[in-house]
């Protein structure tokens, strides 16, 4: 069945990510008197960050746990956040990102992007890599526009409302964490792509339910239809 639609994670799929969110996150936890690890940051990438605050907190035993105390944390993440994508001079997208958006809008397959990220950091990441400007994109969607994130389906769902797109059949899903193919999944997209080049192992990535992995994004091409 030919595809439709294709939805893309943004850090470490489609945009370039040395850890840059692991850091920000363990710097806004410790401004907050809460020490994490890398690895600790990384098991829960991928999720509306919210929630994985609440999950590192719980992690460590930290109580109690309130809802301020966690709007106060991503608040501070969200400030640090938006800073790094609007100066930091490493950001960037990841090699062969635009072409393989150009080839799939060229075969009129849309583009949509969806983020554990919020709004306000989706716009800044945006803003850098002038997708828009140069229409490479047909839809962005961000966890706080949907009532439930990664790993429910509901970002998978807004892309396709906001690009017309009504047989789930034709769209499939590309991200580099578990949580991304646990979504991918859960929609029933038929085709459901893990990328080896970002937060996790491939190793990791193969335990997830999935139709491929890939390690450059322009290998998704013919998976479908094109190239």
């Amino acid at each position: 069945m030919k595809i439709e639609l294709v939805v893309f994670d943004l850090a470490g799929t489609t945009v370039k990510d040395n850890q840059d969110v692991h850091r920000v996150l363990r710097v806004a936890l410790r401004h907050a008197g809460v020490d994490i690890s890398l690895e600790d940051a990384n098991e829960v990438m991928g999720i509306p960050k919210p929630i994985a605050i609440r999950q590192l907190l719980e992690a460590k035993g930290y109580t109690p746990i309130t809802n301020d105390f966690i709007d106060a944390i991503h608040t501070d993440f969200i400030k640090e956040m938006i800073l790094f994508y609007e100066t930091d001079k490493g950001v960037g997208e990841k090699e062969g990102v635009s072409e393989t958006f150009a080839a799939l809008k060229g075969k009129g397959i849309k583009v949509a992007v969806d983020t554990g990220f919020d709004r306000k950091i989706t716009d800044a990441i945006l803003d850098r890599m002038n997708w828009k400007k140069n229409n490479l994109i047909d839809a962005s969607v961000t966890s706080d526009e949907v009532e439930n994130g990664r790993p429910y389906p509901d970002l998978i769902f807004e892309a396709m409302k906001r690009t017309g797109i009504t047989d789930i059949n034709k769209v499939a899903k590309v991200g580099d964490t578990p949580s991304d193919m646990q979504e991918g999944t859960r929609a029933g997209c038929s085709c459901v792509v893990g990328i080896t080049s970002g937060a996790f192992a491939k190793t990791e990535l193969e335990r997830e339910p999935h139709t491929h992995l890939i390690s450059t994004i322009e290998e998704l091409l013919p998976l479908v239809g094109a190239k």
